[in-house]
């Protein structure tokens, strides 16, 4: 009986196009940027860690901004590019991506890249490489020797109108559908999504008082 269960679960899925994760996945390495390759011809997603995005900067201690982002493009691929890579797939990401742990040799691709401070710890999914993230940070290896974002914030900063100019005026008065004139606290459930279009009437605040006083509520959560 369980057998015939499995069976018309295999079938329903396979009827709905879903496909289900490969065992392992071998292949040559293309590196897409510092956090995702092609191996053989499957798009894989690096699990547990984020490394900053292709045209992401830092900023050297003197306040001068470098493509860091794309220098580490240029490492990992330096490093990677047409080694023969096994990973073991984990997860699929909201982009189709397979999220898998790989390695070249007995090298976890992940934990180098971290250990080297071409990459963060991914902690929102993983805690697999934070003392190497630690590590990294206290030799001051890769980007930690200089001033930037976590890739996370930095994608934020990208999407237009969520993050404010003024690092002291976060809180985005926001304009409803019907009108109402809502405010979002740093922390509240809807405050990353909403993006503030000040050619709507909307506008950052820099106190709830401010916000009140322009005839803004606060939102319930």
């Amino acid at each position: 009986m369980l057998r015939i269960c499995s069976q018309f679960v295999l079938l329903f899925a396979l009827m709905l196009g879903a496909t289900p994760l490969e065992a392992e996945i071998t292949g040559k390495v293309r590196v897409i940027d510092g956090d995702t390759l092609d191996v053989g011809k499957v798009r894989v997603r690096l699990h547990g860690i984020d490394a900053p995005e292709t045209d992401q900067p830092c900023t050297t201690l003197g306040g001068e901004n470098w493509a860091c982002g794309d220098w580490i493009t240029r490492q990992v691929r330096d490093r990677f590019q047409g080694a023969t890579a096994r990973c073991e797939p984990l997860d699929k990401d909201r982009y189709g991506r397979v999220v898998a742990r790989c390695f070249v040799g007995e090298t976890d691709i992940g934990q180098m890249l971290v250990n080297e401070g071409w990459a963060f710890a991914y902690r929102k999914y993983s805690m697999d490489y934070d003392l190497d993230e630690k590590a990294a940070y206290v030799a001051d290896r890769g980007v930690h020797g200089f001033v930037t974002q976590s890739p996370a914030r930095y994608r934020l900063t990208r999407i237009k109108g969520r993050v404010g100019d003024d690092p002291n005026c976060q809180i985005k008065g926001n304009i409803s559908a019907s009108g109402k004139h809502i405010y979002h606290m740093p922390g509240q459930k809807y405050y990353e999504r909403t993006g503030i279009q000040t050619a709507k009437g909307e506008r950052w605040f820099c106190s709830e008082a401010q916000a009140r006083a322009s005839g803004w509520r606060r939102a319930k959560r």
